[in-house]
């Protein structure tokens, strides 16, 4: 799969020491004409890099090696060049043929391979159980003016050795031919889990999109491809013995009808061909895929396939709803009967050690109320649900025992006691894993609070849909896997971290890709690299290098990180008075140095830097980019504009919570519908002319229809515009309903209240809110009776909550 269409970018060389040693570096540029053409920068600098820690090598590679020595003078690799494989096993062609072909997928430079006794190529593969470095999937990797050699005493090593050579390669002229640095390096990774679960059962994600994130992982040493098949809202896994699973369960009708009206069905699932081709693509790449069949809880797609298998026979819908749904297995022998069927599938599918069941998030409502579950629990000496649970796992855990493989669930199978051979994984923060590992389980350490990939990486109105939660690079990066809870033996139990991408705001594969890249890049390091050798600004150093790798693999990776925030520096009501402005340019990582134009024109490494102090006149737009010590553009630029109309104008994203609230989530305008090319960076958040609006999201807290916009310079203000959506309530609240606002309304349709001085102020404006249907904009206009000077303005929506869920997206204030 070569690199994408479609895109716009930079491009420019990299650089190492002080002449040029790097690879083609690009990354995304909005459209910035009329007419939809591309606007490209291309660099050619030779310039020297910034300097980088002590502790930094003078490579840059991701994860970092354990051990580098640094050469004199280079390896220059032309056409005519081959790998040589020394040795006749099976897994050196392997590595050798994948290297080969990455090599001429990203630099159209052809390689040949060959199997020789006497290797005398420039690049030489070999297997060898006397081979220096004796830790396993460790290699050597020597490279001089003559020669690269891989060495390693396993396939795994021999291909993380291959992975490192492949980084090492960049083009310095347009004559084809590669360079790789001169270099010693001897390498094995920390932790034996390196992973990432992608979650395809809330929406399905395209085979060749999966292929291209296991070329990411690949790369970066990322060894566990963690597939979340099974949810409440999608069944992805063909099952032969049980079509109705894919038949039924594998499809969905979207709360949002098509514009003629019409239920949307959405959904899709992966045929058993499809899937032994992905787990043998990801072998390939040294990846393990272990499969999540969920139970007993998250069950309701696979009980709408078939009835029998839950709790009341009953067949629900295949669900709409995000979040905790109450549907679980039966306990009975017909359920157990459907879970040994799947799961010995399953198993002839995915060769991995463990299988992994879930068991998060089951509420035990329908066991509670089922006088069949109570029997049986009464039956079997038990004294809650529980309990209950811990038996159904424990019975599931012996089956996959006695066929040789290894049961591993989320903590909550800690409660009521697991099966010995069980391992934890612990999302709910690491008090799971501490446990477990003090019982004598292994554990992989999940934590929502820091390696939740559907966390956005900001409040930036560029970030498409997900959860507010924020999640930045170098949250991701600070991560330590052991918990300093544990004693030096209780420490070996930690198998190892994992970053998480559950999609239920996820909806197309470049957001997928972006939210996982290049945060899982940091959580490779973290597993990889030994603690000592971790390095953040190192690590920072080394990434811009990296994600023209990434670039190169095909893939879409965010540039948050580095993205220049263009920020307001003094309050809006002294602004909306005064003919120039303060203004504020940052960046979330600190990294790179911003310049700036204020003509309109893109920055480029000969713009004004940003020295600490800026002041505009009104009506100016400023345009900003990062750019490293070398002059590489380290994110797309931003830009914003300082009018009258803006200082007097709040995008969703710019509103603030309600008193006691949250504004927990970004959700699309359609839950179910692909996401636009580009995200919503773009049109409102840059201010570019030309830039198509890309798919609307909204900021909100699901308990409560509610914003405030912040320090609202009302003197002479004397109407209000609102920019309103309708939203479809697919919120499972099942344990929060009782904690939903709903305000009374006058109208059928309920109203939208504008209120000064906060929540409990003057009503200032009330609204009659249309009849709409969710995923329908409107925008709504009235009057403001507002008070003169500045003050905070509240915007609430009464209403029932059958109605759609009315959002606030862009709030005017006019005179």
């Amino acid at each position: 799969m070569g690199p994408r269409r479609g895109r716009s970018c930079y491009l420019g060389r990299v650089t190492q020491g002080s002449a040029v040693k790097g690879v083609w570096w690009c990354a995304r540029l909005p459209r910035v004409f009329a007419a939809g053409g591309l606007f490209c920068l291309i660099l050619t600098l030779t310039l020297a890099i910034q300097p980088v820690s002590a502790a930094q090598p003078p490579i840059s590679v991701i994860p970092q090696p354990v051990e580098v020595k640094a050469g004199d003078g280079s390896l220059r690799i032309t056409a005519d060049a081959s790998i040589d494989i020394v040795g006749a096993q099976p897994g050196i062609s392997r590595v050798a043929h994948w290297l080969a072909a990455t090599i001429e997928r990203t630099y159209r430079l052809p390689i040949s391979v060959h199997t020789t006794a006497h290797a005398t190529g420039q690049l030489v593969l070999a297997l060898d159980p006397e081979a220096a470095v004796d830790k396993p999937q460790g290699y050597g990797l020597d490279v001089d003016t003559q020669r690269a050699r891989v060495v390693a005493r396993d396939e795994a090593g021999l291909f993380y050795g291959a992975v490192t050579l492949w980084e090492l390669l960049s083009q310095t002229d347009d004559s084809g031919a590669l360079t790789i640095p001169a270099v010693s390096i001897r390498d094995w990774p920390r932790f034996q889990w390196r992973g990432v679960m992608l979650d395809v059962a809330r929406h399905y994600v395209p085979p060749d999109t999966t292929k291209a994130l296991l070329d990411g992982m690949g790369v970066h040493k990322l060894n566990v491809f963690h597939w979340h098949l099974t949810d409440d809202q999608g069944w992805r896994l063909q099952i032969r013995r049980y079509p109705q699973l894919t038949d039924i369960g594998a499809w969905r009708t979207s709360p949002v009808a098509s514009p003629d009206g019409h239920p949307v069905r959405y959904g899709g699932y992966y045929t058993q061909a499809e899937v032994r081709e992905i787990v043998a693509y990801a072998a390939a790449r040294q990846i393990t895929v272990v499969p999540e069949i969920d139970m007993p809880g998250h069950a309701q797609a696979a009980i709408a396939s078939l009835p029998d298998i839950g709790v009341t026979g009953r067949r629900p819908q295949v669900s709409v709803d995000w979040g905790v749904n109450p549907y679980l297995f039966a306990v009975h022998e017909p359920a157990f009967t459907f879970i040994r069927n799947v799961l010995d599938e399953v198993l002839e599918l995915f060769p991995s050690r463990f299988i992994h069941v879930g068991g998060d998030e089951a509420i035990k409502d329908q066991w509670q109320a089922s006088p069949a579950v109570q029997a049986k629990l009464r039956g079997l000496g038990l004294t809650d649900e529980g309990q209950l649970q811990s038996w159904f796992i424990e019975r599931v855990g012996r089956y996959l025992a006695s066929r040789q493989r290894r049961l591993i669930g989320w903590d909550e199978i800690l409660e009521g006691g697991i099966p010995k051979s069980a391992s934890v994984m612990s999302w709910r923060g690491i008090q799971g894993a501490i446990d477990a590992a003090k019982l004598g389980h292994d554990v992989v350490l999940s934590p929502a609070s820091t390696l939740y990939l559907d966390n956005l990486e900001s409040r930036r109105g560029d970030e498409p849909s997900g959860r507010l939660g924020l999640q930045s690079l170098e949250n991701v990066y600070r991560f330590e896997p052991v918990p300093p809870q544990l004693t030096g033996q209780e420490a070996t139990h930690v198998l190892g971290a994992q970053v998480n991408l559950w999609t239920e705001y996820k909806r197309s594969p470049r957001e997928v890709e972006q939210a996982i890249f290049p945060r899982a890049l940091a959580l490779a390091e973290v597993d990889w690299s030994p603690r000592e050798r971790r390095d953040w600004a190192g690590f920072l150093a080394r990434l811009p290098v990296d994600l023209g790798r990434v670039e190169r693999l095909g893939l879409s990776a965010s540039d948050i990180a580095f993205a220049a925030d263009i920020e307001l520096d003094m309050a809006r009501g002294d602004a909306f008075e005064a003919s120039a402005v303060r203004v504020k340019l940052s960046t979330q990582s600190g990294y790179g140095t911003l310049h700036y134009t204020l003509d309109g024109t893109i920055p480029t490494a000969r713009s004004p830097v940003y020295d600490g102090a800026l002041t505009v006149h009104l009506g100016t737009t400023v345009l900003a980019t990062p750019f490293d010590a070398g002059g590489r553009p380290l994110a797309a630029p931003r830009s914003r504009r300082f009018g009258v109309d803006e200082l007097l104008s709040w995008r969703n994203d710019q509103l603030a919570a309600c008193p006691n609230e949250d504004l927990g989530l970004r959700v699309p305008l359609d839950p179910d519908a692909q996401a636009m090319p580009d995200t919503r960076a773009l049109a409102d958040a840059s201010g570019l002319p030309g830039i198509p609006d890309a798919a609307p999201v909204y900021d909100l807290d699901i308990r409560d229809a509610c914003w405030i916009a912040p320090g609202a310079p009302l003197a002479g203000v004397t109407h209000i515009r609102v920019q309103a959506a309708s939203l479809a309530r697919n919120f499972a609240l099942a344990q929060n309903e009782s904690k939903v606002v709903t305000r009374p309304a006058r109208t059928p349709f309920g109203e939208l209240q504008v209120l000064s001085d906060g929540c409990n102020g003057q009503l200032v404006a009330e609204i009659p809110v249309p009849e709409t249907v969710p995923g329908q904009e409107y925008t709504l206009s009235g009057d403001l009776h507002a008070p003169s000077g500045v003050h905070d303005l509240c915007l609430r929506f009464t209403g029932a909550r059958s109605l759609p869920m009315a959002v606030v997206g862009r709030v005017q204030l006019g005179r």
